[in-house]
């Protein structure tokens, strides 16, 4: 049975370096919960905390209402997954996933049918009595995640599990993580890096940095709310334009910038004078627009393209030297060559999101 996660304060040092500082966070029950930041941010610190592998040195740790903090990995009902599959190479399938309900004591009446509802959970039952080297690498992160499940963990804490497979394993095994998880209505605490597997399959996510916790919210909100510039580049691509607010009208910020003036919506009110950044995504920006004159339509220079497959970016110039990319979707034939090509574009004021730092 899954339970929720709460997290309160929690502080961690190695020697001077304070690597956690004061983390507060709450995790539903049954949520796949993300934790994504730079390398060196303290996610896998974090996660290493609520596994019992790294004693906090402040701060507390709770299992639904049971204190944890301070109690050894093996009592914590919580399974792990790491980037390495660490299986035994010389054991069977079958006997790596039985392996930690050994070391619990159940006997092996018990165990064989969990052993086996783990392995059809990832969908490889049938391979039950190969070894490892048998299997493809996302075969093995199968493996690795049925001996987690085995155990019937109340969460399940995922260090980065992606991170040894090539581009298209990475793409269908977090379809498969996600269905496993919900399946089971496993509470999951996941560390990556890697933006697009945070965005894909986390019901909410935390982004970290340096050691604090900057904003948490579900992917789409975190993607297009962001709170800070860290944020707003970290996840996804930005420009980010600096501009003075002119003023506030009908819910929309019109800020001046180098290449004119830019409304944008705003969560809050702005001073006139006040100095800002707008953050403006590549696939905000609409080229080749019919509109007339009007907020948000500028008469552009494009400087070149990128083709890449399914997407072509553009960068264009704006008056003041202003650069920005746009993303077109299903582009057209694209002439590499292409440069100085008169255009115009339209960003959608809600598109554009201000920020003041």
């Amino acid at each position: 049975m899954s339970v929720p996660i709460t997290i309160e304060r929690l502080t961690k040092r190695f020697g001077d370096h304070t690597v956690l500082k004061g983390i507060d966070v709450q995790i539903g029950a049954g949520e796949l919960f993300f934790l994504l930041g730079p390398s060196g941010c303290g996610k896998t610190t974090l996660l290493r905390a609520v596994a019992g592998l790294n004693e906090p040195d402040e701060g507390r740790i709770l299992a639904g209402a049971r204190d944890v903090t301070h109690l050894p990995p093996h009592q914590r009902d919580m399974g792990m997954v790491f980037q390495s599959y660490a299986l035994w190479p010389h054991m069977t399938l079958r006997e790596n996933v039985a392996f930690g309900l050994e070391m619990r004591g159940i006997p092996k009446a018990d165990a064989g049918p969990r052993v086996l509802r783990a392995l059809e959970m990832v969908k490889l039952a049938d391979r039950a009595d190969s070894k490892p080297n048998e299997l493809s690498g996302g075969q093995q992160q199968r493996v690795a995640l049925a001996r987690a499940l085995v155990i019937k963990p109340q969460c399940l804490l995922l260090d980065e599990p992606l991170s040894n497979l090539d581009a298209k394993l990475r793409l269908e095994m977090r379809t498969e993580i996600r269905r496993i998880c919900k399946e089971a209505g496993l509470t999951a605490i996941y560390v990556t890096h890697d933006q697009k597997e945070a965005l894909s399959i986390a019901d909410r996510l935390a982004i970290l940095d340096q050691g604090r916790l900057l904003q948490v919210g579900a992917p789409q909100e975190v993607y297009t709310r962001p709170k800070s510039r860290f944020i707003a580049q970290f996840i996804g691509e930005t420009t980010f334009v600096e501009g003075r607010v002119r003023g506030m009208r009908d819910g929309l910020a019109e800020v001046e910038t180098a290449a004119g003036a830019f409304r944008a919506a705003a969560q809050e009110p702005f001073a006139a004078g006040a100095t800002v950044w707008l953050s403006v995504r590549p696939e905000a920006v609409q080229l080749h627009t019919d509109r007339a004159a009007g907020p948000n339509v500028f008469a552009a220079q494009l400087h070149g393209t990128v083709y890449l497959g399914e997407v072509a970016q553009h960068l264009v110039e704006l008056k003041g030297g202003l650069t920005l990319k746009a993303l077109e979707t299903r582009p057209k034939l694209v002439a590499r060559d292409e440069t100085r090509a008169e255009t115009r574009l339209y960003v959608d004021p809600a598109d554009v999101q201000i920020l003041t730092e």
